[in-house]
């Protein structure tokens, strides 16, 4: 194994980038691998799942995420590492890497049970979301090559670009251009087989552009495009683009009486009657309203609270930790778990382009892009929180309930919005583009 050889099977498995680590000797089996203190490495690398276990006998409060990983051999095939997984410590914070070499068939134990400094890891991830790895010595071949190899930094590793990786910010940029460039475009949406429908609701801004850019609609906590998280909202001139309110994310609730006692007992519990001109639309009740950190709602008499969350030095305490919603009595009416929107925010988000459309509803619906982008890099679920603690991102959800004497008809809308000039807050790196330069 030469270093070209293992980047030629990287690039055969549709990875676009290397990160290569270089070991202490407490990076082993029995210490774990240290990746970084903060949540940056789940910005690179897939988790299916996130569980939570909190502190007993000599253990700390931690969160364990398990991730498809594989070891590349000498041979070149690749081995299934079935047990790895990332350990979460919040106190810190800091991420480590473990169980990776049980019940894998060729694991390097040579190399990764040892106190054995300056060894290499390299990770990457494949098109499908499978992670491989592949683990030299200090005096290899590889090892020496990497020594002469350019590269760049993030967190601890250093990253190398591969030949054939082309620059996905450019591409997408110059689509948003292409797009840009079409002036009005008809509303429509796209559906899963790809099919041009026409579109007629209010979102359908979002829905248009990505049918431009060939987005199917769907639930997974997977970027859009090219590793692009792309998000259109709506401005009254393409000049104010810092003063539009930005859905976030949409995820349901994962606990409290919304989900063990269902939305119907939520809607009834704590919603309203309809207050639309002087009675309201009849037997309808909503739950809506911006609900902030530390203020009780008038209409919902509900009070967020960050639970587990240490406000002053913006860290995740417990791993129990919350978002939750607190009726007077103390009853959390529904609630988010630190570690289900930690699984959505960090990969989904960590690069994400912001971009304001004009819409015209007169004679048919069609959508005009800006030529103005945002474009932010790099985040962590910690910035989303701390934003969360000050305010500036907030709960404003959309649920209804019609006919609710008779046959209920209910639409769940959960969503944590953000004003457009606070966006900076979320990201390491903020760019204003303008997207005619490409």
């Amino acid at each position: 194994m030469n270093l070209e050889n293992l980047k030629s099977l990287f690039t055969d498995k549709g990875c676009q980038k290397i990160f290569v680590k270089k070991l202490s000797p407490n990076d082993n089996s029995k210490n774990q691998v240290y990746l970084g203190g903060g949540f940056e490495i789940l910005n690179i690398l897939p988790i299916s799942k996130i569980e939570t276990f909190g502190a007993g006998d000599w253990k700390r409060e931690r969160f364990k995420a398990k991730i498809n990983f594989s070891w590349i051999g000498d041979d070149s095939n690749i081995y299934p590492a079935p047990q790895s997984q990332l350990i979460l410590y919040p106190k810190y914070p800091e991420v480590r890497f473990s169980g990776f070499l049980a019940q894998c068939a060729n694991p390097p134990s040579e190399l990764m049970t040892k106190r054995l400094a300056d060894r290499l890891l390299f990770i990457s991830v494949t098109s499908n979301g499978a992670i491989l790895g592949y683990v030299a010595s200090p005096s290899s071949l590889i090892a020496k090559e990497f020594n002469s190899v350019k590269t760049s930094d993030v967190g601890v590793f250093k990253v190398i670009e591969l030949l054939q990786t082309k620059n996905s910010k450019q591409l997408l940029l110059q689509e948003l251009k292409r797009i840009h460039s079409q002036n009005w475009i008809a509303s429509k949406r796209l559906d899963k087989h790809r099919n041009i429908l026409p579109c007629n609701a209010s979102n359908c801004g979002g829905y248009t552009l990505e049918a431009e850019l060939g987005i199917i609609p769907n639930g997974y906590s997977e970027p859009d495009y090219l590793g692009w998280e792309v998000k259109q909202f709506g401005v009254s001139n393409f000049q104010r683009i810092n003063s539009s309110v930005i859905t976030l994310m949409t995820p349901e609730p994962t606990d409290g009486i919304y989900v063990s006692k269902g939305i119907d007992k939520f809607i009834h519990e704590y919603g309203y009657k309809d207050k639309t001109g002087q009675s309201g639309r009849e037997d309808r009740l909503n739950f809506g309203g911006v609900h902030k950190v530390g203020t009780r709602h008038p209409s919902t008499d509900l009070k967020m609270e960050l639970i587990g969350f240490d406000t002053e030095e913006g860290k995740i305490r417990n791993t129990d930790g919350r978002i939750a919603l607190v009726d007077t009595k103390g009853n959390e009416a529904a609630s988010w778990s630190f570690s289900a929107l930690l699984l959505h925010w960090n990969r989904k988000h960590n690069q994400a382009c912001f971009v304001p459309s004009l819409s015209e509803t007169k004679y048919e619906r069609k959508y005009q892009y800006g030529n103005n982008v945002i474009l932010g890099i790099g985040t962590d679920f910690q910035f989303f929180l701390k934003a969360m603690s000050i305010g500036t991102i907030y709960y404003d959800p959309g649920i209804k309930m019609e006919n609710a004497s008779t046959k209920p008809k209910i639409k769940r809308r959960s969503q944590f919005r953000m004003v457009s000039k606070n966006l900076k807050s979320l990201y390491k790196t903020n760019e204003l583009v303008d997207v005619t330069n490409y």
